[in-house]
């Protein structure tokens, strides 16, 4: 099998290094609008399947030329070119996935449904961890239920050792995180679906060590279409994200006071948004190339075997 990842960020370099190791893929293309950033990339991952091209999503024609080749497609680059990423698959005729995380570009995807069939083509958008994995243990879970009162799933990628004030490190990009923290969050309660503010309802867990306390609040995206596949079936559903204690409250004053904001600002003879600024602080400020940890909980309560 010959794959193909767009975007050779952390997330597009960690998706190239398994691909390398994985049995039956032949060939993995590493593609970036910044060649340099491809092939640093590809030199850690040390596999010589590795090769590496430039491009520019935007370009949809070249686009569509560069899947002509691969069995199949990942894409890591930002959610906001996964629907003309879907239309270019489909019109190459390749299978294509990404890590997605925005319920309105979702949508659209999901119009183009019939176009897939018809092109033969699988899309399967939001495959990262949440949206992703956590949605799918949550749904293969229920299945083991005969009915099915609550489902909670909380998710976090938290540093190791992490640094005040934001007790975080960027584990993906900025942009994703900031659409995780505006908008609002789509749960079921009461058996329908309802939508919350992000970054509200804050609740501690305690995990056992060397964990500890987190808090975990509503984020948009998570949930991903849970909320539409149970409702009526389920009772309550919903996605929260796992933090260190504090984080929400001093985050979400940035955002309140205007950190992600899009309006314009004149900086001198320069001109940029807030969240432009705001991005561009957070990538010189956070570390991103500490340890890790992820924690990841499904909790499914309902009737198995009629307890």
């Amino acid at each position: 099998m010959k794959a193909l990842v767009i975007g050779s960020g952390l997330m597009g370099s960690a998706l190239a290094f398994d691909l390398a190791r994985s049995g039956g893929v032949e060939e993995v293309t590493l593609a970036d609008i910044n060649l340099d950033r491809a092939r640093e990339s590809a030199a850690r991952i040390g596999s010589p399947k590795v090769r590496t091209v430039a491009i520019d999503v935007d370009y949809f024609d070249n686009v569509i030329e560069l899947m002509a080749g691969p069995d199949c497609v990942f894409g890591a680059v930002s959610f906001r070119h996964n629907f003309l990423l879907t239309k270019a698959a489909i019109e190459a005729g390749v299978h294509f996935c990404d890590l997605g995380g925005n319920d309105e570009i979702v949508m659209k995807q999901r119009s183009l449904d019939s176009k897939a069939k018809a092109a033969g083509v699988a899309i399967v958008p939001n495959c990262g961890l949440a949206p992703g994995l956590a949605n799918i243990l949550a749904a293969r879970g229920a299945e083991s239920f005969e009915s099915v009162e609550r489902i909670r799933l909380r998710v976090g990628g938290l540093p190791q050792h992490p640094k005040p004030p934001l007790n975080y490190q960027l584990l993906f990009s900025v942009e994703g995180l900031l659409n995780e923290y505006i908008g609002q969050a789509t749960i079921l309660r009461e058996g329908k679906v309802t939508y919350v503010d992000t970054m509200t309802e804050v609740e501690t867990i305690e995990f056992p060590p060397p964990i500890g306390r987190l808090e975990a609040f509503h984020t948009s995206g998570g949930s991903s279409f849970l909320p539409q596949m149970f409702e009526g079936r389920v009772r309550d559903l919903d996605y929260k994200t796992l933090r260190y204690p504090g984080h929400c409250e001093r985050f979400k004053t940035l955002l309140e006071i205007g950190f992600a904001s899009e309006e314009p600002i004149a900086v001198g003879s320069n001109l940029m948004t807030a969240r432009e600024m705001f991005s561009e602080l957070l990538r010189r400020k956070l570390e991103s190339t500490g340890n890790d940890v992820v924690i990841l909980e499904v909790e499914i309560v309902g009737v198995q075997d009629g307890r």
